[in-house]
């Protein structure tokens, strides 16, 4: 998962994805003086909304290297210059208003939307814009990559904003991430910033600051309505949300039909097929830019030859992983999902056991020849892993092939696939992904492109003119949509048929559940997990 500093997303990323059953049989922890929805603890008609994770909210304050489970809130009290819209698959306004780009796509000017100040009292202008953005990229941690076209920022006028790009990109979409393109005060204090954002402190814009911070409680974070937020509070909101972590599902279930929470961000299959039957409870099932990949060892280890690798993809029960999930999972077609630039159709893959034992025999093994021997690691308590891993299990034995498979968690796996000693790495790498901004390029710069040292490119996979390729998609996606999709498409082809080095199981469906009186709830999915609880009204 992209729980490493991502825990959300795949582990590390993929670290990514705050999967249901992550922590399944873990304790929930005493929930007295947990606030209710639609009520504060006053009993005021100021309504809470209680969001329900399964897994521990905050790992970093700081919103400048922040890349894990706490985009659930930061996306709640920071603010970026756009957001995307996955209706339109454009940027919209946010703190920036409108933006224009030079006909290179090497020149982008922004302005900013008057009136807009930070918690901490100060006016959100052009200077504070360029400040955080210019320490973001310094800090050069979490997802601050997405900044690297930038060559130089200036601050026109208050509220004109001006970038120079090394090379033509998407910047309108860069500035909508989901990490690390937030706008925030850099001058919040006179102390260590890291360390007084580390103690619980924000200096975001955003409709929501921070109330209270308990790690290691059940309600664990609470955050107040920012009086002066530029978008008012005009009409019926939630003022507080509050973020109850609840490990065991059929306890975050029992609390949702209770009344006593508003949002389940998931639920196993069969809760959530009895959710979808009870009046007091809405459901939603939203496709997502989440999915699930075997990442195969192409430098070491009997993976090195790609018959193996590819007689592995052709074992895969991909309609039967896909209809176990009953709902959550839906077919990939390559490495990128439906809704973005880069998705191919036609490239859904499919169990092939002859195609695979052919490819077995061919390399010496298989039925009747050696029996061969491979090692895999996944995500401790992930059960739709386990899933996963179930049906490739029974697939390989048929095929004399000895799977053995190893629950880890996300540090241990991570760090074992990034051992320095490539025989103490395993054969096949599960995790998910999911893209830090709403662009494919995440897939291929992160986890295909070759870096030394290891990061999340858990194939291993070193090849120069693939590189180059993936080095060019950013200015093709900027100059040229047409390209960049033929660039995509020629890129998977390779990546997954020719060298083998990845399996896209499924993509992930979101299922949600949360109380009769949400309304206007829609799930977002260039922001995993994210509520914006302000564009919500609570009903009765």
């Amino acid at each position: 998962m992209r729980w490493h500093k991502r825990l959300l997303a795949a582990g590390a990323v993929t670290a990514v994805a705050l999967t249901a059953a992550a922590c399944a049989g873990g304790k929930v922890r005493g929930a007295e003086g947990s606030p209710q929805p639609g009520t504060s603890s006053a009993g005021t008609t100021d309504a809470t909304f209680v969001y329900v994770p399964n897994l521990d909210v905050v790992t970093d304050w700081d919103p400048a290297s922040s890349y894990s489970n706490e985009i659930i809130a930061m996306q709640n009290v920071y603010e970026s210059l756009t957001r995307y819209n996955p209706q339109t698959k454009k940027a919209e306004p946010r703190l920036a208003t409108s933006w224009t780009s030079s006909p290179d796509g090497k020149t982008w000017t922004f302005t900013l939307r008057s009136g807009a100040k930070f918690h901490t009292g100060k006016p959100v202008d052009a200077a504070a814009a360029k400040a955080s953005i210019e320490r973001t990229m310094k800090i050069g941690e979490g997802a601050a990559y997405i900044w690297g076209a930038v060559d130089k920022i200036e601050a026109k006028d208050p509220a004109t904003l001006v970038f120079t790009l090394k090379y033509p990109t998407a910047l309108d979409l860069v500035a909508s991430a989901g990490f690390a393109s937030y706008v925030y005060d850099t001058s919040a204090t006179s102390d260590d910033l890291k360390k007084w954002f580390g103690e619980g402190h924000d200096a975001g814009s955003g409709p929501y600051t921070i109330d209270t911070w308990q790690k290691g409680q059940e309600t664990e974070l609470t955050l107040k309505a920012f009086d002066g937020y530029w978008g008012g509070w005009d009409g019926a909101h939630y003022k507080k949300i509050a973020y109850r972590v609840t490990p065991e599902l059929t306890t975050a279930w029992q609390l949702l039909q209770r009344g006593e929470v508003s949002f389940v961000e998931r639920l196993n299959p069969q809760l959530y097929a009895q959710a979808s039957g009870t009046p007091s409870v809405q459901t939603s099932q939203t496709p997502s830019f989440q999915n699930l990949l075997t990442l195969f060892n192409t430098a070491n280890g009997p993976l090195k030859d790609v018959r193996l690798r590819q007689a592995v993809q052709k074992a895969i029960d991909y309609d039967g992983l896909v209809a176990a999930l009953k709902g959550a999972g839906v077919a990939a077609s390559g490495l990128v999902p439906e809704g973005l630039l880069g998705f191919t159709s036609g490239q859904t893959p499919k169990q092939d056991l002859a195609g695979a034992e052919a490819l077995l025999k061919e390399a010496g093994y298989g039925p009747g020849g050696k029996q061969l021997d491979l090692s895999l690691t996944y995500a401790q308590g992930d059960a739709d892993q386990e899933v996963l891993v179930t049906l490739l299990s029974s697939a390989l034995d048929k095929l004399n092939v000895k799977l053995s498979a190893k629950p880890l968690q996300w540090t241990t796996q991570w760090d074992q696939g990034k051992a320095k000693d490539p025989a103490k790495r395993q054969d096949i790498f599960v995790m998910y992904w999911y893209p830090d901004y709403a662009d494919a390029y995440s897939w291929f710069v992160n986890v295909i492109h070759s870096a030394d040292p290891v990061s999340f490119n858990l194939s291993y996979l070193k090849d120069d003119a693939i590189d180059k390729e993936i080095d060019s998609l950013p200015e093709l996606t900027a100059t040229d949509k047409a390209a960049a999709e033929k660039a995509y498409a020629e890129l998977q082809t390779k990546i997954i048929g020719e060298k083998a080095a990845v399996a896209v199981p499924y993509v992930q469906n979101y299922q949600r559940a949360y109380a009769k009186s949400v309304q206007g709830y829609a799930d977002n999915p260039a922001y995993p997990n994210v509520v914006f609880v302000y564009d919500l009204k609570p009903g009765a």
